[in-house]
């Protein structure tokens, strides 16, 4: 039965008594863990990090074929005893890279790219185990954000396939009587690229989970889609670059033409077209290859220019930043790769060449979350 209200009753009275209305319904209801994730994210960012700097090093060192079996469970435990030693430096004994190239080596040279091979590979067991139980504590718990649960499987299943993938690139090399001395350039390009896909995942997942989804749903009616769509392109043609990068270290074609601007006093190099079947030179002609990088090189710092004047127009501070963070890494990594060049590609340069491009596709990453996802400034400059 309905309660008969007073002529007079006092309006304060009768709005006390309504529910008050909750927000942040949007933030509570898909949180979760964003903290505790983007900090289990930030760690498998640092881990993969290191792996790409130790697989570079693997490869300049020329370490990669010193295990010839891809076991990977038992694998994870190293040589215990002389006799383990004496059966490893026995498998390496039979491939090509040792007849033809290192029949100089004792067993404590085979040692020292043994471990460097091993350590490469160790890491990728490390990547994968935390991996596994950060994605299982969050999901037994229950505090993954609503529609994460695949993006977070998503990294998983890369890096199980990247595994796949580093053995199938080592058994490129692993053959006996056909005087292969490295791993196929193609397989090591499919290899790094994979692991830097894998990097700009972790890198744009961590982004998105450092601001509420009520701050990206506001920042997104903002977003600079001109910008966005600039830096996409660069995004894309930088990894080109990686992948014709991965293709000069596969061949060590970083070692030839140590000329610049020209190469060996040309334009063009000669006998790029040399290797029959045509198609071949471009994996395999080391000429051809560091022509490519080179060529490449030149237009994405070009369009990076393009890219960086058209981000320095952003309305918003941060936004403006980022490019220049950009363009900063973009221009080192010019520059030393010209250093890299004209030194022969020794490896304590070609390292930080390789480490300065994970730096850059990180900033060009943050530039393109950026102009998706402006952070907004007051009339003051301070941001919101």
């Amino acid at each position: 039965m309905a309660q008969t209200r007073k002529l007079f009753e006092e309006v304060g009275d009768a709005q006390a008594a309504r529910p008050v209305a909750q927000t942040g319904g949007i933030d509570r209801g898909r949180g979760g863990a964003r903290g505790a994730i983007r900090i289990w994210l930030f760690i498998l960012f640092a881990l993969v990090f290191v792996m790409i700097a130790v697989g570079g090093l693997t490869r300049l060192t020329d370490s990669g074929l010193s295990i010839t079996e891809w076991r990977p469970f038992s694998g994870a435990l190293p040589p215990l005893s002389e006799a383990d030693w004496q059966s490893e430096f026995a498998k390496y004994q039979q491939i090509d890279e040792f007849l033809v190239q290192n029949s100089w080596m004792q067993l404590h040279d085979f040692k020292v790219i043994y471990w460097w091979e091993w350590g490469h590979r160790q890491l990728g067991r490390v990547i994968g185990l935390v991996w596994a139980i950060g994605f299982f504590w969050f999901l037994l718990r229950r505090q993954i954000p609503t529609g994460w649960t695949p993006r977070l499987l998503l990294l998983g299943g890369l890096g199980g396939m990247q595994g796949a993938i580093g053995w199938w690139m080592v058994s490129s090399g692993v053959t006996t009587g056909e005087a292969t001395l490295d791993v196929a350039s193609y397989r090591l390009a499919t290899h790094l690229g994979l692991a830097f896909v894998i990097l700009g995942f972790i890198t744009w997942y961590a982004l998105l989970l450092g601001r509420s989804e009520t701050n990206l749903m506001q920042s997104r009616r903002t977003k600079e889609g001109k910008l966005f769509g600039l830096s996409t392109g660069l995004l894309h043609f930088a990894f080109l670059q990686i992948l014709l990068g991965a293709l000069v270290a596969g061949i060590d074609a970083g070692r030839y033409f140590v000329d610049w601007p020209l190469m060996q006093g040309q334009f063009f190099p000669p006998d790029a077209l040399n290797i029959v079947p045509v198609w071949r030179n471009f994996f395999e002609n080391p000429g051809l290859v560091q022509f490519m990088h080179r060529m490449a090189g030149y237009l994405l710092f070009a369009f990076a220019v393009v890219v960086w004047l058209r981000g320095r127009t952003s309305a918003h501070p941060n936004t403006r930043k980022s490019f220049n963070w950009m363009m900063l890494a973009m221009t080192g990594q010019i520059v030393l790769g010209i250093v890299t060049v004209l030194n022969a590609a020794p490896v304590h340069i070609a390292i930080w060449h390789q480490v300065l491009a994970v730096v850059l596709w990180v900033m060009i990453l943050r530039s393109r979350f950026l102009s998706a996802y402006p952070i907004p400034a007051s009339v003051r400059g301070k941001t919101k």
